[in-house]
């Protein structure tokens, strides 16, 4: 399997910080490194993050190996077709590395904020659903596109320079949900990512996805199958309350909480969540592979906190990396 870093951009993330994780986590040895797509959380609203795609644009010339890409950008304020555009030149520059992460959207906070419309669930899916048929569209047709839908139109649209990998772009898409999210998968996907599941709901809704893959004609070997997993590791206890600093600034309600009341509260909060000493990381990390993950995410809270990523890249990964 290989193993990733997911940096929360609504964590304090400033130039200075963002600059030393770009170059802190290729040379660990990591496979890629991500960021999510936010304004702000309810609980954090004056807390620092940079703008999703200027920041890639500085990781895709400042990198040589890893993969990387939004997890994920919302249809719900992001437009397919300018997506697609950056997607394509952020492609070319990094030398084919970008992973073009999407998703509905559904913090109402930041949208009500800035005056998006994210609308009802039913609406959010069925704009996703048109955002993802155009962003396809527009990467993978060699000719000119059109399409009239509820959200977007596109009238005989190509974009230039076109995308110069092989196969094009990989598109991820996230999500878990049996009903509205992998039909979408399915159709559409290279990559699928699945967040806070535990190993077991993971391997019962990747067999889902196999069975909609082969209902649309897919091959279910197609679809790279990664999760995304908060992850604490410390050598003791000391250790992993100090890896939990990023999330009490970022939940102030929390931050007073005893620290295994905290873990308790972060459990509820966020599902499925890895807390350990190394030894313990390696083992909770490879009942995932064991369940078909071949990338797992770490979702990292603390941008300031190299240390711990060292931690992870000197004692965990060269033991659960292919």
């Amino acid at each position: 399997m290989e193993l990733s870093i997911s940096i929360q951009g609504l964590c304090g993330l400033t130039w200075p910080t963002w600059k030393r994780l770009v170059q802190a986590v290729e040379p660990l040895g990591f496979a890629g490194l991500f960021c999510t797509d936010h304004f702000a959380l309810p609980e954090a609203a004056t807390v620092d993050s940079l703008e999703l795609i200027v920041a890639l644009t500085y990781l895709a010339d400042h990198t040589q190996r890893i993969h990387f890409g939004p997890l994920v950008a919302p249809f719900s304020f992001r437009d397919p077709v300018m997506l697609a555009r950056q997607a394509a030149v952020l492609d070319d520059l990094s030398g084919a590395r970008m992973c073009l992460g999407v998703g509905a959207g559904w913090m109402e906070y930041e949208h009500s904020m800035f005056g998006y419309n994210l609308g009802n669930m039913a609406t959010g899916m069925a704009r996703f659903a048109e955002g993802l048929e155009v962003i396809t569209r527009l990467l993978q047709s060699t000719e000119p596109v059109s399409y009239t839908g509820q959200f977007y139109q596109l009238r005989a649209a190509t974009l230039h320079p076109r995308p110069q990998r092989a196969g094009g772009i990989p598109i991820l898409v996230g999500g878990k949900g049996p009903r509205r999210s992998l039909p979408l998968v399915a159709r559409y996907a290279n990559i699928w990512n699945a967040t806070r599941l535990t190993p077991d709901e993971f391997r019962a809704r990747s067999a889902q996805l196999d069975e909609l893959a082969h209902a649309v004609g897919r091959a279910p070997s197609a679809i790279k199958r990664t999760a995304m997993i908060p992850v604490m590791c410390g050598r003791n206890t000391a250790e992993l309350e100090q890896r939990a600093q990023g999330i009490r600034q970022l939940f102030p309600d929390l931050g007073a909480l005893p620290f295994d009341a905290l873990l308790d509260a972060l459990r509820d909060m966020f599902g499925a969540m890895i807390v350990d000493t190394p030894e313990g990381v390696i083992h909770r990390i490879r009942a995932y592979a064991d369940a078909g993950v071949e990338e797992l995410i770490i979702q990292w809270f603390g941008v300031e906190d190299l240390e711990g990523l060292q931690i992870l890249a000197e004692q965990v990964l060269p033991h659960v990396v292919a």
